[in-house]
């Protein structure tokens, strides 16, 4: 007999001037994983250009989604707009508060923790825009030295790259390290499988 629990959704957010690496890394690493299905939503759907100039298409509109199960907010520098977006703001808070997990790459948990969706959590972010991601938030607590943190069900991960070595943490949080090891493998990829060793931390002023 199938066990639901072993099928998982990933919903990730776009926007203009998204990360590429930070939603890709991981995606890459979650498409060898056949529990988990993957969906791409933005604020209105159709083709969304990346930092990089790559366009990805978002198959969902954010204000149409009414469930989620792991909600993926990527980085890059779309964030500094939308930090100023109070209605994204909103969106973000509402579907955040009731996703099971909420994972950030990147400056995605500046987004994060300007919807409150940090308060009273450990969270860590880009190194060198660790100034400008930690100035969002009341309570939380922003560790330095991380390459992903977890607390509880928010995720967060440090600079771009950083998002693959958190989806392996992940996938072994949620399905077992025999899953993480596999989807590793299978991309030829060695993580780092400790979140509190970070090389880049001094980038970090």
């Amino acid at each position: 007999m199938t066990n639901p629990e072993a099928h998982r959704r990933v919903t990730v957010v776009l926007f203009p001037g998204f990360e590429l690496l930070d939603v890709f890394g991981p995606v890459g690493l979650f498409g060898h994983v056949p529990e988990i299905e993957v969906e791409y939503v933005a604020s209105i759907a159709g083709p969304i250009t990346s930092a990089q100039g790559a366009e990805v298409i978002a198959t969902g509109c954010t204000a149409e989604l009414e469930a989620v199960d792991i909600l993926l907010v990527p980085g890059g520098a779309g964030t500094r707009t939308l930090v100023e977006d109070a209605e994204f703001l909103d969106w973000l808070k509402h579907i955040g508060s009731r996703a099971r997990l909420v994972a950030s790459v990147c400056t995605g948990s500046g987004l994060l923790a300007a919807a409150g969706l940090l308060e009273g959590k450990r969270a860590t972010s880009n190194k060198l825009a660790f100034d400008w991601a930690t100035s969002f938030g009341n309570e939380v607590t922003w560790v330095k030295e991380a390459r992903w943190v977890e607390d509880g069900n928010r995720w967060s991960s440090s600079g771009v790259a950083a998002g693959m070595d958190m989806a392996v943490a992940l996938v072994s949080s949620i399905l077992g390290e025999e899953a993480g090891r596999l989807a590793a493998r299978k991309i030829e990829y060695r993580p780092q499988t400790d979140g509190t060793v970070d090389p880049f931390a001094d980038l970090a002023k």
